[in-house]
């Protein structure tokens, strides 16, 4: 049972939230709390209406009055919160891929973790928004067998369904194969079936690789490869397990590894808000001990904090 932390408000009147946003936006000094308290315990369905409401009454476009009110991180989060899913995916890989730097791990999170339809809307919103194919810019931006299998996840063409044991043990025996031998027919081999084998499929292919091989699968991807297209393999293991594990996992480590890595817990919190952001926080407080809501205030501040915080819908208690 996967649960999100924003649910669409009850009572809804978006052409009332349109009047207290503009309020807020056009007064002297901007009224931060009050996009906080509109804009978090909204839908994004719910806020689309909100922009499309604002646009009518004042003839100006919500997004571009965000961006021209707000400033760093805390805009980001608000900006974030106006795209709808797919379009957000597409705005977070185009960012990705065409700043000064390749951002691979956005790369990773993105494409190993979405579903065929969610993969399908978002290259469609990709095309729309930058005029340019998402699988072309993967293609000129990334290299070798990452970019191979970034390709492969953009195709959207993982099966669905059930599995098949009696070709589980066979796909087992490549994997083993894959990580003894390492040329590159069996890299090839080892992302085609971990990006286009069914989850239940893939299940079984687990357990039979821990039989033959008496190593967990992650463990023996860490073992023999590395750099990037090692982490995403790992991704796709640990998004075909257990999702909300897995962005608990990549949260801990934005917040705790590099300082605070504002753009991974901003994707994060945003993407998974109406999807799985409750279960995320319950294996983050499981797995680490403190709560998200603990670690986010210790090391955010101000109304970009407030906005987190809002997001991840924690209490006193999980403080």
């Amino acid at each position: 049972q996967t649960q999100g932390t924003i649910f669409p408000a009850p009572n809804f009147n978006p052409i009332m939230d349109a009047q207290l946003l503009g309020a807020a936006l056009q007064g002297i000094s901007c009224e931060k709390d009050v996009l906080i308290d509109i804009l978090t315990q909204r839908c994004n369905s719910q806020r689309l209406f909100i922009a499309e409401a604002y646009r009518d009454m004042y003839g100006r476009d919500l997004i571009t009055d965000l961006k021209e009110n707000l400033s760093h991180h805390f805009k980001e989060v608000m900006v974030g919160l106006m795209y709808p899913p797919a379009s957000y995916d597409a705005h977070e890989l185009w960012h990705a891929l065409k700043g000064v730097d390749t951002e691979e791990k956005c790369l990773i999170d993105i494409l190993a973790s979405r579903s065929n339809m969610e993969i399908f809307q978002m290259k469609e919103a990709y095309v729309m928004q930058y005029n340019t194919d998402l699988q072309q810019d993967i293609d000129s931006e990334t290299s070798g067998h990452f970019r191979d299998t970034l390709m492969n996840l953009a195709q959207g063409t993982r099966m669905e369904g059930y599995g098949d044991p009696s070709t589980a043990a066979q796909d087992a025996m490549v994997l083993w194969e894959a990580c003894q031998r390492k040329t590159g027919e069996h890299k090839n081999m080892l992302q085609m079936i971990l990006c286009n084998r069914s989850q239940q499929q893939l299940w079984m292919v687990f357990q039979e690789f821990q039989n033959i091989s008496g190593q967990d699968i992650v463990d023996a991807i860490n073992e023999c490869y590395d750099g990037y297209f090692q982490e995403l393999l790992v991704a796709i293991v640990l998004c075909i397990r257990d999702k909300p594990s897995y962005f608990a996992y990549r949260l801990y480590n934005a917040i705790h590894d590099f300082g605070f890595h504002n753009k991974t817990v901003i994707r994060i919190l945003i993407a998974r808000s109406e999807t799985d952001l409750m279960n995320i926080r319950q294996r983050y407080k499981e797995r680490y001990g403190k709560s998200l809501f603990h670690d986010i205030k210790h090391f955010a501040s101000g109304h970009y904090e407030s906005a987190l915080l809002a997001i991840c819908a924690g209490d006193a208690e999980d403080y």
